[in-house]
């Protein structure tokens, strides 16, 4: 017993959501372009032109609009029923019907029974229940041959074309806008805008402020440098003590040789030694270079 219970509950939601499925479908059927004076535009299967009006399915599944109902009068929404068991009314996605306003219903599906003019320029689709309206359009008055179109197809805002395009998509002659109109359609209040400029002002406004705040910790510190005596300098210098000769070696050599210049002898036995002393001192202070007399004469007796 609970097995049919739950069979007849699963065929009803499937049968309910199929029913539902394709209600919705028709509401995304849209009033694509209107002709309202055709005088070498569009023809009938008669040979015959009329004003006509082009439905689009803007779904992305086929939607039969059969049942629906097509008016000139906002009072008399059921004003035509668009004929069932006619396969012309299955609409592909993203594709068009057109349907001509001439009065003569008898001449088939597509052929309305009632007309379009400079007096009556209203057109409404409603639902097949023949109350919910759909969509519709007031028509402007304009010239012969032009049409009253949408951008985009089926969503966009309506304009008047120069060139019609039933059975064809309206995209195709589009009027190109710049960017500036397009953003302020997107943005007609300036509300993004402000918000962008104010952001990017603020975090110009953080970078600065981050920018200034390390350059004055750059300037505030002191910058030291250490400025060091290369080892080679170092050991160079140490060498030129080293080799410098002292005083007294200059002063012991200059004696010995006054000596030689002034007394001349064979044979000497005077032993002349030259010792270093720890004394340290410049060969300009040593008391030889402050004698203001010659020395007496020293002999030296020979044994």
């Amino acid at each position: 017993m609970k097995g049919k219970v739950r069979l007849f509950l699963g065929i009803a939601t499937v049968a309910f959501g199929f029913v539902s499925a394709s209600a919705q479908s028709v509401y995304d059927m849209r009033i694509n372009e209107v002709m309202l004076f055709n005088k070498t535009n569009y023809i009938d299967s008669y040979g015959e032109r009329s004003a006509w009006i082009e439905l689009v399915n803007t779904g992305y599944n086929s939607v039969n609009v059969a049942g629906c109902y097509l008016s000139n009068d906002i009072t008399n929404p059921r004003k035509y029923r668009i004929p069932s068991a006619d396969p012309i009314t299955l609409i592909s996605q993203q594709q068009f019907l057109v349907l001509f306003a001439d009065g003569k219903s008898t001449h088939g599906t597509l052929h309305l029974n009632f007309t379009l003019d400079s007096t009556n320029r209203f057109v409404a689709l409603f639902a097949p229940d023949g109350k919910t309206l759909i969509d519709s359009v007031t028509i402007p008055l304009i010239d012969v041959d032009k049409s009253y179109v949408r951008l985009p197809n089926g969503k966009g805002n309506w304009q008047v074309s120069e060139l019609a395009t039933p059975n064809s998509t309206n995209e195709l002659f589009e009027v190109h806008t710049s960017t500036g109109e397009k953003f302020v359609k997107f943005d007609p209040f300036g509300l993004i805008m402000a918000i962008t400029a104010m952001s990017v002002v603020f975090t110009a406004l953080l970078v600065l402020y981050r920018l200034f705040k390390f350059t004055a910790k750059l300037t505030q510190k002191p910058i030291r440098i250490k400025f060091s005596k290369p080892k080679h300098a170092e050991e160079e210098a140490a060498q030129q003590i080293k080799e410098e000769i002292p005083g007294e070696v200059f002063a012991a050599i200059s004696a010995a040789l006054y000596f030689y210049e002034t007394e001349k002898h064979d044979q000497e036995s005077t032993i002349l030694t030259i010792e270093r002393v720890s004394r340290r001192y410049s060969p300009w202070s040593s008391k030889i270079y402050g004698l203001r007399q010659i020395p007496e004469r020293v002999v030296v007796h020979r044994k």
